[in-house]
Protein backbone atom coordinates (compact mmCIF):
# COMPACT_ATOMS: atom_id res chain seq x y z
CA UNK A 1 0.00 0.00 0.00
CA UNK A 2 1.33 3.42 -0.92
CA UNK A 3 0.25 6.73 0.62
CA UNK A 4 -2.00 9.16 -1.22
CA UNK A 5 -0.34 12.57 -1.14
CA UNK A 6 -2.70 15.22 0.18
CA UNK A 7 -3.12 18.75 -1.18
CA UNK A 8 -0.96 20.37 1.50
CA UNK A 9 1.90 18.02 0.65
CA UNK A 10 1.45 18.66 -3.07
CA UNK A 11 1.53 22.43 -2.53
CA UNK A 12 4.62 22.14 -0.32
CA UNK A 13 6.46 19.94 -2.81
CA UNK A 14 5.68 22.17 -5.79
CA UNK A 15 6.69 25.27 -3.84
CA UNK A 16 10.06 23.70 -3.05
CA UNK A 17 10.51 22.63 -6.68
CA UNK A 18 9.65 26.15 -7.88
CA UNK A 19 12.09 27.87 -5.51
CA UNK A 20 14.89 25.41 -6.23
CA UNK A 21 14.45 25.76 -9.99
CA UNK A 22 14.33 29.55 -9.89
CA UNK A 23 17.16 30.12 -7.44
CA UNK A 24 19.49 27.20 -8.14
CA UNK A 25 19.03 24.96 -11.16
CA UNK A 26 18.06 27.49 -13.83
CA UNK A 27 21.32 29.39 -13.28
CA UNK A 28 23.54 26.31 -13.22
CA UNK A 29 25.61 26.06 -16.40
CA UNK A 30 24.65 23.42 -18.97
CA UNK A 31 28.06 21.83 -18.47
CA UNK A 32 27.44 21.39 -14.74
CA UNK A 33 23.97 19.97 -15.39
CA UNK A 34 25.58 17.54 -17.81
CA UNK A 35 28.16 16.47 -15.23
CA UNK A 36 25.43 15.66 -12.70
CA UNK A 37 23.47 13.59 -15.22
CA UNK A 38 26.62 11.66 -16.12
CA UNK A 39 27.35 11.05 -12.44
CA UNK A 40 23.80 9.73 -12.02
CA UNK A 41 24.26 7.38 -14.96
CA UNK A 42 27.46 6.01 -13.46
CA UNK A 43 25.80 5.45 -10.07
CA UNK A 44 22.92 3.56 -11.66
CA UNK A 45 25.25 1.51 -13.84
CA UNK A 46 27.10 0.20 -10.79
CA UNK A 47 23.73 -0.85 -9.34
CA UNK A 48 22.36 -2.54 -12.48
CA UNK A 49 21.81 -5.96 -10.91
CA UNK A 50 19.92 -4.85 -7.75
CA UNK A 51 17.90 -2.34 -9.76
CA UNK A 52 16.95 -5.03 -12.29
CA UNK A 53 15.90 -7.34 -9.46
CA UNK A 54 13.80 -4.57 -7.92
CA UNK A 55 12.11 -3.85 -11.25
CA UNK A 56 11.52 -7.57 -11.64
CA UNK A 57 9.74 -7.66 -8.27
CA UNK A 58 7.85 -4.47 -9.08
CA UNK A 59 6.55 -5.48 -12.51
CA UNK A 60 6.73 -9.29 -12.73
CA UNK A 61 8.87 -9.04 -15.88
CA UNK A 62 11.75 -11.52 -16.34
CA UNK A 63 15.15 -10.56 -14.97
CA UNK A 64 16.63 -11.11 -18.45
CA UNK A 65 14.49 -8.21 -19.68
CA UNK A 66 14.85 -5.86 -16.74
CA UNK A 67 18.65 -6.05 -16.93
CA UNK A 68 18.44 -4.75 -20.50
CA UNK A 69 15.97 -2.04 -19.53
CA UNK A 70 18.15 -0.66 -16.74
CA UNK A 71 21.04 -0.36 -19.19
CA UNK A 72 18.82 1.34 -21.75
CA UNK A 73 17.56 3.83 -19.18
CA UNK A 74 21.14 4.69 -18.21
CA UNK A 75 21.95 5.26 -21.89
CA UNK A 76 19.20 7.90 -21.98
CA UNK A 77 20.78 9.75 -19.05
CA UNK A 78 24.11 9.85 -20.87
CA UNK A 79 22.52 11.04 -24.09
CA UNK A 80 20.62 13.83 -22.35
CA UNK A 81 23.82 14.87 -20.57
CA UNK A 82 25.22 15.56 -24.03
CA UNK A 83 22.07 17.42 -25.05
CA UNK A 84 22.46 19.66 -22.00
CA UNK A 85 25.80 20.94 -23.29
CA UNK A 86 25.18 21.00 -27.03
CA UNK A 87 21.55 22.01 -27.45
CA UNK A 88 19.65 22.98 -24.28
CA UNK A 89 20.64 26.66 -24.37
CA UNK A 90 21.55 27.16 -28.04
CA UNK A 91 19.79 29.94 -29.93
CA UNK A 92 19.99 31.56 -33.36
CA UNK A 93 21.44 34.86 -34.59
CA UNK A 94 19.61 36.31 -37.61
CA UNK A 95 20.66 39.36 -39.68
CA UNK A 96 17.52 41.18 -40.76
CA UNK A 97 18.72 43.92 -43.17
CA UNK A 98 21.75 42.52 -44.92
CA UNK A 99 25.28 42.02 -43.67
CA UNK A 100 26.31 45.61 -43.00
CA UNK A 101 27.67 46.37 -39.51
CA UNK A 102 24.69 48.63 -38.85
CA UNK A 103 22.17 45.97 -39.81
CA UNK A 104 19.46 45.27 -37.28
CA UNK A 105 19.33 41.69 -36.13
CA UNK A 106 17.35 39.24 -34.09
CA UNK A 107 18.24 36.32 -31.91
CA UNK A 108 16.46 33.57 -30.10
CA UNK A 109 16.93 32.59 -26.50
CA UNK A 110 16.07 29.13 -25.20
CA UNK A 111 14.91 29.00 -21.56
CA UNK A 112 13.68 26.36 -19.09
CA UNK A 113 9.94 26.05 -18.59
CA UNK A 114 10.11 25.93 -14.77
CA UNK A 115 8.43 23.25 -12.68
CA UNK A 116 7.44 20.22 -14.74
CA UNK A 117 5.40 17.13 -13.87
CA UNK A 118 6.09 13.59 -15.04
CA UNK A 119 3.49 10.84 -14.62
CA UNK A 120 5.02 7.44 -15.28
CA UNK A 121 3.82 4.10 -16.57
CA UNK A 122 3.85 0.81 -14.69
CA UNK A 123 5.40 -1.40 -17.37
CA UNK A 124 8.78 0.40 -17.54
CA UNK A 125 9.05 2.27 -14.25
CA UNK A 126 12.70 3.33 -14.31
CA UNK A 127 12.79 4.01 -18.04
CA UNK A 128 9.64 6.11 -17.77
CA UNK A 129 11.10 8.15 -14.91
CA UNK A 130 14.36 8.77 -16.77
CA UNK A 131 12.78 9.49 -20.17
CA UNK A 132 10.87 12.29 -18.47
CA UNK A 133 13.30 13.60 -15.87
CA UNK A 134 16.57 13.47 -17.83
CA UNK A 135 15.55 15.91 -20.61
CA UNK A 136 13.66 18.08 -18.12
CA UNK A 137 16.71 18.43 -15.89
CA UNK A 138 19.10 18.75 -18.84
CA UNK A 139 17.17 21.82 -19.95
CA UNK A 140 17.18 23.47 -16.51
CA UNK A 141 13.73 22.50 -15.24
CA UNK A 142 12.76 20.91 -11.96
CA UNK A 143 10.42 17.92 -11.91
CA UNK A 144 7.82 16.40 -9.63
CA UNK A 145 7.43 12.79 -10.69
CA UNK A 146 4.47 10.57 -9.83
CA UNK A 147 5.19 6.91 -10.51
CA UNK A 148 2.40 4.47 -11.16
CA UNK A 149 0.89 3.27 -7.92
CA UNK A 150 1.40 -0.28 -9.25
CA UNK A 151 5.20 0.08 -9.56
CA UNK A 152 6.33 2.64 -6.97
CA UNK A 153 9.84 1.47 -6.04
CA UNK A 154 12.25 2.49 -8.82
CA UNK A 155 11.48 6.23 -8.77
CA UNK A 156 12.87 6.51 -5.25
CA UNK A 157 16.06 4.75 -6.32
CA UNK A 158 16.43 7.27 -9.12
CA UNK A 159 15.90 10.14 -6.68
CA UNK A 160 18.63 8.69 -4.43
CA UNK A 161 21.01 8.45 -7.39
CA UNK A 162 20.33 12.04 -8.45
CA UNK A 163 21.05 13.23 -4.91
CA UNK A 164 24.30 11.24 -4.68
CA UNK A 165 25.32 12.69 -8.04
CA UNK A 166 25.06 16.25 -6.74
CA UNK A 167 21.60 17.35 -7.87
CA UNK A 168 20.39 20.21 -5.62
CA UNK A 169 17.52 19.47 -3.26
CA UNK A 170 14.08 20.14 -4.70
CA UNK A 171 14.98 19.60 -8.36
CA UNK A 172 13.74 16.00 -8.67
CA UNK A 173 10.90 15.06 -6.36
CA UNK A 174 8.76 11.92 -6.06
CA UNK A 175 5.12 12.03 -4.97
CA UNK A 176 2.94 8.97 -4.52
CA UNK A 177 -0.76 8.72 -5.16
CA UNK A 178 -3.37 7.76 -7.73
CA UNK A 179 -4.27 9.52 -10.93
CA UNK A 180 -7.66 10.89 -9.99
CA UNK A 181 -6.44 12.76 -6.90
CA UNK A 182 -2.68 13.27 -6.85
CA UNK A 183 -2.28 13.24 -10.62
CA UNK A 184 -5.14 15.63 -11.27
CA UNK A 185 -3.95 18.02 -8.56
CA UNK A 186 -0.45 18.13 -10.05
CA UNK A 187 -1.69 18.73 -13.59
CA UNK A 188 -3.98 21.61 -12.63
CA UNK A 189 -1.60 23.32 -10.20
CA UNK A 190 -0.67 26.92 -11.15
CA UNK A 191 3.05 26.41 -10.41
CA UNK A 192 3.33 23.62 -13.00
CA UNK A 193 4.51 24.67 -16.46
CA UNK A 194 4.52 21.33 -18.34
CA UNK A 195 3.13 17.80 -18.01
CA UNK A 196 4.51 14.60 -19.51
CA UNK A 197 2.30 11.51 -19.22
CA UNK A 198 2.62 7.90 -20.35
CA UNK A 199 -0.43 5.66 -20.15
CA UNK A 200 -3.75 4.79 -21.75
CA UNK A 201 -5.65 6.87 -24.30
CA UNK A 202 -8.65 7.58 -22.00
CA UNK A 203 -6.42 8.76 -19.17
CA UNK A 204 -4.23 10.73 -21.58
CA UNK A 205 -7.34 12.47 -22.91
CA UNK A 206 -8.24 13.51 -19.37
CA UNK A 207 -4.70 14.78 -18.79
CA UNK A 208 -4.88 16.81 -21.99
CA UNK A 209 -8.24 18.32 -21.08
CA UNK A 210 -7.12 19.24 -17.57
CA UNK A 211 -3.85 20.78 -18.75
CA UNK A 212 -5.67 22.76 -21.45
CA UNK A 213 -7.66 24.64 -18.82
CA UNK A 214 -4.45 26.43 -17.80
CA UNK A 215 -2.80 26.24 -21.27
CA UNK A 216 -0.03 23.92 -20.14
CA UNK A 217 1.96 22.13 -22.85
CA UNK A 218 1.80 18.35 -22.64
CA UNK A 219 3.70 15.36 -23.94
CA UNK A 220 1.49 12.29 -24.19
CA UNK A 221 2.79 8.79 -24.96
CA UNK A 222 -0.35 6.69 -25.19
CA UNK A 223 -1.56 3.36 -26.51
CA UNK A 224 -1.29 1.55 -29.79
CA UNK A 225 -2.52 -1.30 -31.95
CA UNK A 226 0.49 -1.47 -34.19
CA UNK A 227 0.88 -3.39 -37.45
CA UNK A 228 3.83 -5.69 -38.10
CA UNK A 229 4.03 -6.34 -41.86
CA UNK A 230 5.89 -9.38 -43.17
CA UNK A 231 6.42 -9.72 -46.91
CA UNK A 232 7.13 -12.98 -48.70
CA UNK A 233 10.74 -11.94 -49.39
CA UNK A 234 11.51 -11.48 -45.69
CA UNK A 235 14.06 -13.65 -43.89
CA UNK A 236 11.60 -16.06 -42.25
CA UNK A 237 13.51 -16.69 -39.01
CA UNK A 238 14.13 -12.97 -38.52
CA UNK A 239 10.46 -12.23 -39.14
CA UNK A 240 9.34 -14.87 -36.63
CA UNK A 241 11.80 -13.48 -34.07
CA UNK A 242 10.46 -9.98 -34.71
CA UNK A 243 6.87 -11.10 -34.21
CA UNK A 244 7.80 -12.75 -30.92
CA UNK A 245 9.68 -9.65 -29.76
CA UNK A 246 6.69 -7.53 -30.82
CA UNK A 247 4.22 -9.58 -28.78
CA UNK A 248 5.77 -11.70 -26.01
CA UNK A 249 8.28 -9.17 -24.63
CA UNK A 250 7.14 -7.84 -21.25
CA UNK A 251 4.31 -10.39 -21.37
CA UNK A 252 2.75 -8.26 -24.09
CA UNK A 253 2.47 -5.23 -21.81
CA UNK A 254 4.11 -2.78 -24.22
CA UNK A 255 2.29 0.12 -25.87
CA UNK A 256 4.20 -0.20 -29.14
CA UNK A 257 3.68 -3.95 -29.59
CA UNK A 258 2.96 -5.14 -33.12
CA UNK A 259 -0.09 -7.17 -32.23
CA UNK A 260 -1.59 -7.09 -35.73
CA UNK A 261 0.83 -9.30 -37.65
CA UNK A 262 0.14 -9.04 -41.39
CA UNK A 263 1.78 -11.91 -43.30
CA UNK A 264 1.81 -12.12 -47.09
CA UNK A 265 -0.34 -15.00 -48.24
CA UNK A 266 2.34 -17.11 -49.92
CA UNK A 267 4.36 -17.53 -46.69
CA UNK A 268 1.43 -17.45 -44.25
CA UNK A 269 1.42 -21.19 -43.46
CA UNK A 270 5.21 -21.45 -43.15
CA UNK A 271 5.29 -18.42 -40.87
CA UNK A 272 2.54 -19.73 -38.61
CA UNK A 273 4.21 -23.13 -38.34
CA UNK A 274 7.58 -21.71 -37.39
CA UNK A 275 6.03 -19.24 -34.94
CA UNK A 276 4.10 -22.07 -33.30
CA UNK A 277 7.27 -24.14 -32.96
CA UNK A 278 9.28 -21.35 -31.36
CA UNK A 279 6.48 -20.13 -29.10
CA UNK A 280 5.98 -23.66 -27.75
CA UNK A 281 9.53 -23.50 -26.37
CA UNK A 282 8.92 -20.38 -24.28
CA UNK A 283 9.44 -20.75 -20.55
CA UNK A 284 6.68 -19.04 -18.56
CA UNK A 285 7.68 -18.88 -14.94
CA UNK A 286 9.42 -17.22 -12.03
CA UNK A 287 10.60 -13.78 -13.22
CA UNK A 288 13.75 -14.02 -11.11
CA UNK A 289 14.89 -17.14 -12.97
CA UNK A 290 17.32 -16.17 -15.77
CA UNK A 291 15.89 -19.01 -17.90
CA UNK A 292 12.38 -17.49 -17.89
CA UNK A 293 11.17 -15.90 -21.12
CA UNK A 294 7.70 -14.71 -20.01
CA UNK A 295 7.02 -13.57 -16.48
CA UNK A 296 3.89 -12.52 -14.63
CA UNK A 297 1.40 -9.90 -15.67
CA UNK A 298 1.15 -6.76 -13.59
CA UNK A 299 -1.91 -7.77 -11.55
CA UNK A 300 -4.77 -10.23 -11.20
CA UNK A 301 -7.34 -7.77 -12.53
CA UNK A 302 -5.25 -7.07 -15.62
CA UNK A 303 -4.81 -10.79 -16.25
CA UNK A 304 -8.58 -11.25 -16.08
CA UNK A 305 -9.05 -8.41 -18.57
CA UNK A 306 -6.68 -10.09 -21.04
CA UNK A 307 -8.35 -13.49 -20.57
CA UNK A 308 -11.70 -11.87 -21.35
CA UNK A 309 -10.29 -10.65 -24.65
CA UNK A 310 -9.10 -14.17 -25.42
CA UNK A 311 -12.59 -15.49 -24.74
CA UNK A 312 -14.13 -12.76 -26.89
CA UNK A 313 -11.73 -13.54 -29.73
CA UNK A 314 -12.93 -17.15 -29.79
CA UNK A 315 -16.58 -16.10 -29.55
CA UNK A 316 -16.14 -13.78 -32.54
CA UNK A 317 -14.79 -16.65 -34.67
CA UNK A 318 -11.03 -16.61 -34.11
CA UNK A 319 -8.96 -19.74 -33.52
CA UNK A 320 -6.04 -20.09 -31.11
CA UNK A 321 -3.24 -21.64 -33.12
CA UNK A 322 -1.47 -22.90 -30.00
CA UNK A 323 -4.66 -23.80 -28.13
CA UNK A 324 -3.62 -27.43 -27.75
CA UNK A 325 -0.54 -26.18 -25.89
CA UNK A 326 -2.57 -24.06 -23.46
CA UNK A 327 -2.24 -20.83 -25.41
CA UNK A 328 -4.41 -18.06 -23.99
CA UNK A 329 -4.94 -19.85 -20.69
CA UNK A 330 -3.94 -19.00 -17.15
CA UNK A 331 -1.22 -21.21 -15.74
CA UNK A 332 -0.03 -21.85 -12.19
CA UNK A 333 3.63 -21.77 -11.25
CA UNK A 334 4.13 -24.20 -8.37
CA UNK A 335 7.32 -22.92 -6.82
CA UNK A 336 6.04 -21.27 -3.64
CA UNK A 337 6.93 -17.67 -4.43
CA UNK A 338 4.80 -17.49 -7.59
CA UNK A 339 1.76 -19.64 -6.77
CA UNK A 340 -0.57 -16.63 -6.70
CA UNK A 341 1.06 -14.92 -9.69
CA UNK A 342 -0.83 -13.67 -12.73
CA UNK A 343 0.69 -15.96 -15.36
CA UNK A 344 -0.73 -16.91 -18.75
CA UNK A 345 0.52 -18.68 -21.85
CA UNK A 346 0.75 -16.42 -24.92
CA UNK A 347 -2.09 -16.77 -27.42
CA UNK A 348 -1.65 -16.83 -31.22
CA UNK A 349 -4.93 -16.05 -32.99
CA UNK A 350 -5.59 -17.05 -36.61
CA UNK A 351 -8.80 -16.99 -38.68
CA UNK A 352 -9.36 -13.40 -37.59
CA UNK A 353 -10.79 -10.38 -39.38
CA UNK A 354 -9.76 -6.72 -39.17
CA UNK A 355 -13.07 -5.70 -37.61
CA UNK A 356 -12.88 -8.15 -34.70
CA UNK A 357 -12.46 -6.68 -31.23
CA UNK A 358 -9.11 -8.36 -30.63
CA UNK A 359 -7.84 -6.69 -33.83
CA UNK A 360 -9.15 -3.26 -32.84
CA UNK A 361 -8.63 -2.82 -29.08
CA UNK A 362 -5.34 -2.45 -27.29
CA UNK A 363 -5.30 -5.60 -25.14
CA UNK A 364 -1.92 -5.01 -23.45
CA UNK A 365 -1.17 -8.67 -23.01
CA UNK A 366 0.40 -11.64 -24.85
CA UNK A 367 -2.27 -11.92 -27.55
CA UNK A 368 -1.12 -11.93 -31.20
CA UNK A 369 -3.39 -11.85 -34.23
CA UNK A 370 -2.08 -13.05 -37.60
CA UNK A 371 -3.80 -11.70 -40.71
CA UNK A 372 -2.95 -12.71 -44.29
CA UNK A 373 -2.64 -10.11 -47.06
CA UNK A 374 -1.92 -10.11 -50.80
CA UNK A 375 -0.69 -6.72 -52.02
CA UNK A 376 1.34 -3.79 -50.74
CA UNK A 377 -1.52 -1.35 -51.31
CA UNK A 378 -3.91 -3.57 -49.39
CA UNK A 379 -1.69 -3.94 -46.34
CA UNK A 380 -1.02 -0.19 -46.14
CA UNK A 381 -4.74 0.53 -46.16
CA UNK A 382 -5.49 -2.10 -43.52
CA UNK A 383 -2.55 -1.09 -41.35
CA UNK A 384 -3.73 2.52 -41.24
CA UNK A 385 -7.34 1.56 -40.49
CA UNK A 386 -7.01 2.24 -36.76
CA UNK A 387 -7.38 5.25 -34.47
CA UNK A 388 -3.86 4.54 -33.17
CA UNK A 389 -0.55 5.53 -34.71
CA UNK A 390 2.24 4.70 -32.31
CA UNK A 391 4.45 2.20 -34.13
CA UNK A 392 4.82 -0.26 -37.00
CA UNK A 393 7.25 -2.85 -38.28
CA UNK A 394 8.20 -3.93 -41.80
CA UNK A 395 10.05 -7.14 -42.74
CA UNK A 396 11.37 -7.35 -46.29
CA UNK A 397 14.69 -7.66 -48.13
CA UNK A 398 13.54 -5.00 -50.62
CA UNK A 399 14.62 -1.71 -49.04
CA UNK A 400 12.87 0.37 -51.70
CA UNK A 401 9.60 -1.26 -50.71
CA UNK A 402 10.43 -0.84 -47.03
CA UNK A 403 10.99 2.90 -47.43
CA UNK A 404 7.79 3.28 -49.47
CA UNK A 405 5.82 1.67 -46.68
CA UNK A 406 7.62 3.68 -44.01
CA UNK A 407 6.43 6.82 -45.78
CA UNK A 408 2.87 5.51 -46.09
CA UNK A 409 2.23 4.03 -42.65
CA UNK A 410 0.62 6.46 -40.18
CA UNK A 411 2.83 5.86 -37.16
CA UNK A 412 5.40 7.85 -35.22
CA UNK A 413 8.02 5.11 -34.87
CA UNK A 414 8.77 2.38 -37.40
CA UNK A 415 11.28 -0.44 -37.61
CA UNK A 416 12.61 -2.12 -40.73
CA UNK A 417 13.68 -5.74 -40.11
CA UNK A 418 13.62 -5.31 -36.34
CA UNK A 419 11.12 -4.40 -33.65
CA UNK A 420 10.71 -2.60 -30.31
CA UNK A 421 14.15 -0.99 -30.15
CA UNK A 422 14.14 2.48 -28.57
CA UNK A 423 17.56 4.15 -28.83
CA UNK A 424 17.76 7.50 -27.06
CA UNK A 425 19.16 9.13 -30.18
CA UNK A 426 15.87 8.73 -32.09
CA UNK A 427 12.58 10.50 -31.30
CA UNK A 428 9.82 8.41 -29.76
CA UNK A 429 6.37 9.70 -30.64
CA UNK A 430 2.88 8.69 -31.62
CA UNK A 431 0.43 9.92 -34.26
CA UNK A 432 -3.37 10.12 -34.10
CA UNK A 433 -4.73 8.86 -30.74
CA UNK A 434 -1.32 7.54 -29.71
CA UNK A 435 0.00 10.80 -28.40
CA UNK A 436 1.39 14.30 -28.70
CA UNK A 437 4.94 15.60 -28.63
CA UNK A 438 7.97 13.37 -28.39
CA UNK A 439 10.47 11.84 -26.03
CA UNK A 440 14.18 11.28 -26.79
CA UNK A 441 16.17 12.60 -29.72
CA UNK A 442 17.78 16.00 -30.07
CA UNK A 443 14.47 17.71 -30.86
CA UNK A 444 13.11 16.74 -27.43
CA UNK A 445 14.55 20.00 -26.12
CA UNK A 446 11.70 21.76 -27.96
CA UNK A 447 9.28 20.12 -25.51
CA UNK A 448 11.22 21.03 -22.35
CA UNK A 449 12.15 24.64 -23.13
CA UNK A 450 10.53 27.80 -24.41
CA UNK A 451 12.06 29.98 -27.11
CA UNK A 452 12.04 33.78 -27.12
CA UNK A 453 12.53 35.94 -30.20
CA UNK A 454 14.43 39.18 -29.53
CA UNK A 455 14.69 42.04 -32.06
CA UNK A 456 17.68 44.40 -31.85
CA UNK A 457 17.37 47.76 -33.61
CA UNK A 458 20.74 49.18 -34.68
CA UNK A 459 19.47 52.40 -36.24
CA UNK A 460 17.21 55.30 -35.30
CA UNK A 461 13.44 55.09 -35.34
CA UNK A 462 12.44 58.67 -34.65
CA UNK A 463 11.13 58.96 -38.24
CA UNK A 464 8.36 56.49 -37.53
CA UNK A 465 5.56 58.23 -39.36
CA UNK A 466 4.17 60.10 -36.38
CA UNK A 467 4.58 63.88 -35.96
CA UNK A 468 7.84 65.08 -34.40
Amino acid sequence: TIPITNNDEINHCLSIAHTAQQNDWSIVSPRERSRILLNTAEILRTETQPLAELECLDTGRPISETLLDIRGAVDCLEYMAGISVTSSSVGQHILLNGSEPSSSFGYTRREPLGVTVGIGSWNYPLQSAIWKSAPALACGNSMVFKPSERTPLLALKLAEAYTKAGLPDGIFNVLYGDGTTTGAALISHPLVSKVSFTGSVPTGTNVYQTAAQTMKPVTLELGGKSPLIIFNDAHLENAVAGAMMANWYSCGEVCSNGTRVFVQQSIYDAFCQRLLERTSKLVVGNPMDPQTHVGAMISEDHLQSVLQYVKLGVEEGGSILNGDDGGGERIRIWDGECEEGAFMKPAIFVNVQDEMTICRDEIFGPVMTILPFDTEEEVVRRSNDTPFGLAAGIYTRDLSKAHRLAASIEAGTLWINNYNLAPSELPWKGFKNSGLGQENGNASINYWTREKSIYCEMGDMYDCGYPM
